[in-house]
């Protein structure tokens, strides 16, 4: 089967062809698997919950409406099943704050870095990654590494897109202070 968008292997799926289900859960698998690890924060845990969203999806997909993107939904459902198996975890929402934060543009967050290898520029930003809480980088997981959309992560997370803007600005800027003094370090 040549690389079709998800729709054509749902399809498919559908008209009795359960062998297309497979090109679905390889395209998907990472980031479901990624998720999962956010918000468990254990691998055994999360690769178990994947598996299980994948069969519930799988049993579920006659009732995928197409009214958003297959992954939007897929997403949601890990991210339901996760949630409720940490009920007893509580999640921390960040409150709308009244006051204007300065706003970081992506050229600003990435000034600087350009003047490094990749290797190095991959190992900075994983570095600054492991000091993100769980909440914050399945965020930034979702926005950037699975391009979702804010009304994307908003669907999938269940919070507001005002709080999802607001959390990934936050995020941003937390991570460009803590690039900003690695890079500091290292000219020193």
């Amino acid at each position: 089967m040549k690389n079709q968008d998800d729709i054509y292997y749902i399809d498919r799926v559908l008209e009795g062809d359960v062998s297309a289900y497979a090109v679905l859960v390889s395209k998907h698998k990472n980031l479901v698997f990624s998720i999962a690890l956010k918000i468990l924060g254990n691998r055994e845990d999360a690769e178990e919950l994947a598996q299980d969203c994948f069969l519930k999806a799988y049993q579920s997909l006659k009732t995928f409406e197409k009214k958003s993107k297959f992954s939007t939904w897929l997403y949601r459902i890990v991210y339901n099943a996760a949630i409720s198996k940490t009920r007893k975890k509580k999640l921390e929402f960040v409150p709308m704050d009244n006051y204007i934060i300065h706003n970081y543009t992506e050229d600003e967050f990435t000034a600087g870095i350009d003047e490094i290898d990749a290797e190095e520029q991959k190992v900075m930003i994983e570095r600054a990654m492991q000091n993100l809480t769980d909440d914050e980088s399945l965020l930034i997981t979702l926005f950037y590494k699975g391009e979702n959309s804010i009304e994307e992560i908003s669907n999938i997370t269940g919070l507001s897109m005002s709080n999802v803007k607001v959390r990934l600005h936050r995020i941003r800027k937390k991570m460009h202070e803590e690039l900003s003094a690695m890079m500091e370090k290292r000219l020193n």
